[in-house]
């Protein structure tokens, strides 16, 4: 058996793993970054405790999922950022026009939600527009077209928000790259300097996020301090 072969195989499992109805619920429930429980996520799926465990393991077998076990409780969360990017992208080729595109996302998702650990929505991709108006990301190495590097303005512009750079570099993911926005079918910014800036939006009360769902909310106050620190009106 070829490595090419064997390539194909882990695909068809991922693909299998995903495909299901309920699975799918499950993983795209998980894709605002919290962790939930067996229940929780059997509620979500609307399936029973013992078929959502067995959704859950197979889910885990294909590194979907990671458990966090804290006493008796088991929380189920994404395994990490490259899944979240893989479900972003199938929302947009299962949405994929034949036509002009019209969105049909749920207004408040569509203005601005979380991807994962990043801005989505309309405010996410007005967001990564004006990084590049201003000069802040650049593309990344040639081998690696799929990827934003700073530029030096772009390093003293994040690190006035108080973003450790180096810091953020040193993770173990892409530092920075374009993420296809499922609602708006143009990128936002994701990798570690995606989450990065989520962390200070959130921190700053620039935007609240809806407990029981992906929806931000923009404060007046993260109105004005994007207004004046990127020239972006939402």
């Amino acid at each position: 058996m070829n490595v090419e072969h064997l390539a194909d195989n882990a695909v068809s499992k991922i693909a299998a793993a995903i495909g299901e109805p309920a699975r799918a619920l499950m993983l795209h429930c998980l894709m605002d970054g919290h962790a939930r429980t067996s229940t929780e996520l059997a509620v979500v799926a609307e399936v029973s405790p013992s078929t959502a465990s067995v959704h859950l393991s197979r889910l885990k077998s294909a590194h979907l999922i990671r458990v966090l076990v804290q006493g008796k409780h088991r929380f189920y969360s994404l395994e990490g950022p490259d899944v979240a990017s893989v479900l972003e992208a199938l929302n947009v080729l299962a949405g994929s026009p034949r036509d002009k595109f019209v969105p049909s996302t749920p207004s408040r998702l569509r203005a601005a939600r979380t991807c994962y650990d990043h801005i989505a929505g309309t405010v996410g991709v007005a967001l990564h527009d004006r990084l590049k108006a201003l000069g802040w990301l650049s593309a990344g190495s040639k081998s690696n077209d799929n990827a934003y590097d700073l530029t030096s303005n772009g390093t003293k512009g994040f690190e006035a928000l108080g973003i450790d750079i180096e810091a953020t570099r040193s993770l173990r993911r892409r530092f920075a790259c374009p993420c296809l926005d499922w609602s708006e079918r143009r990128p936002h910014v994701g990798g570690a300097l995606g989450a990065a800036l989520l962390n200070v939006a959130l921190k700053r009360k620039w935007v609240v996020q809806d407990l029981d769902s992906r929806a931000l909310s923009v404060t007046s106050v993260g109105r004005r301090e994007m207004r004046v620190r990127f020239g972006l009106v939402t």
